[in-house]
């Protein structure tokens, strides 16, 4: 019987099972599909997922690592670029990152089964004690749920996602474009209410480009990124004669959107508990931390004479991380889905670079000063549930 399963590959199994294998735990990592293997992102890397990535152990100075600044805020007519308040960005594409972060799992000590879907949970006298294949059952103490939106595991075990918290989309597409070492992420924030658009450059000689909508009763992403496209300049390369694939798109399990984070035998990490930010659809930091929060928890369990006690823990540790960000960030989508506050909100803000700065730290969750109490009193005075 092993330690701990992993289902799923992704940011937020890989993380955990370096974490966990490194702890000296025997973890078994099953990934439904093989590597290399396409991901729908924006494959855009804030500073909080490259600490994540620095305590992984992964080098980010290598060829396929373009650093960015900061963030280029685009609407209303105004242009804005706003320096990371601490540390710097990256961008590489998930192709990339996920077979990098699966590799490090295995080098760490865990053993990675490609090719193997899990179909169902095992279950014995109440509580997770294993994962069901098409190639067979495999036992464990512990599973870590990390395989995704639709996750097989969750909904056998009857969790399904809270209909009060908001499920979006975002759109992607890649172009080879001259503006691929662009040392700024750049977010356009008028296209729709509830959304914005994106150019991230990649350092190969190609931008991902997308749109990403904050709430799901705006699905049309194909129509709007379309629309938005043809408005931009064409010396930057965004035409159907200069696109590497089709758009693509996917779901964004955003706020929480499916709890309680642990059941008895089983923990949720990264998309499958809804952990993406509602203000932004940022999604790879707080699968990355969700991972490395799992492990902790496990590791201190597995060596308390009360492990149940301890693992009953996670929730608690994971809201404790993002919670005020996701909170804040879910009051945040519902404001701007109004067309006139959406409006609003991007004509003055841009106007004043130190509400931006500041609002990019509390919705971002990036560090915020001694001097931010206003982040903390709106984070206490937003209702958390």
């Amino acid at each position: 019987m092993r330690d701990v399963i992993v289902v799923g590959a992704g940011p937020a199994g890989s993380a955990a099972a370096t974490h966990l294998a490194r702890s000296g735990l025997d973890v078994l990592v099953l990934e439904k599909t093989s590597f290399p293997r396409e991901k729908i992102c924006g494959d855009g890397l804030t500073p909080r997922a490259v600490r994540e990535l620095k305590a992984l152990g992964i080098d980010i100075t290598g060829p396929g690592w373009l650093r960015n600044k900061g963030i280029r805020l685009i609407g209303a007519g105004r242009r804005l670029e706003l320096p990371w308040p601490d540390g710097f960005g990256l961008t590489r594409t998930r192709t990339d990152l996920d077979e990098i972060l699966a590799r490090q799992a295995v080098s760490a000590g865990a053993t990675l089964l490609e090719n193997t879907k899990a179909t169902g949970p095992l279950l014995a006298d109440g509580r997770v004690k294993g994962v069901r294949t098409a190639n067979g059952n495999h036992e464990a103490r512990l599973v870590i749920a990390a395989d995704g939106v639709s996750s097989r595991l969750a909904i056998a075990l009857g969790l399904r996602p809270r209909r009060d918290r908001p499920i979006g989309i975002a759109g992607r597409r890649y172009f080879r474009s001259p503006r691929h070492d662009d040392e700024y992420l750049e977010a356009w924030l008028d296209l729709a209410p509830a959304g914005y658009g994106w150019v991230f450059g990649m350092g190969d000689g190609t931008c991902n480009v997308g749109v990403a909508l904050l709430r799901s009763e705006h699905p049309d992403y194909h129509r709007l990124c379309t629309r938005w496209l043809t408005s931009l300049p064409a010396s930057w390369g965004f035409t159907e004669e200069n696109a590497t694939g089709p758009l693509r798109g996917a779901a964004l399990p955003m706020g929480f959107s499916r709890r309680p984070h642990y059941l008895p035998g089983l923990l949720l990490a990264g998309d499958s508990g809804g952990m993406v930010n509602p203000s932004n659809g940022e999604g790879i930091a707080y699968a990355l931390e969700a991972g490395r929060i799992a492990a902790e928890v496990i590791t201190t369990a597995s060596r308390s004479p009360f492990p149940e006690h301890v693992l009953r823990t996670y929730p608690a540790a994971v809201r404790h991380a993002n919670g005020g960000p996701f909170t804040l960030g879910r009051a945040f989508t519902r404001a701007i889905d109004d067309p006139r506050i959406m409006r609003l909100a991007t004509r003055q803000g841009l106007s004043h670079p130190s509400l931006m700065r500041f609002a990019l730290k509390i919705l971002g969750g990036l560090p915020t000063t001694s001097t931010d109490r206003l982040a903390t009193a709106l984070t206490r005075m937003t209702p958390a549930s």
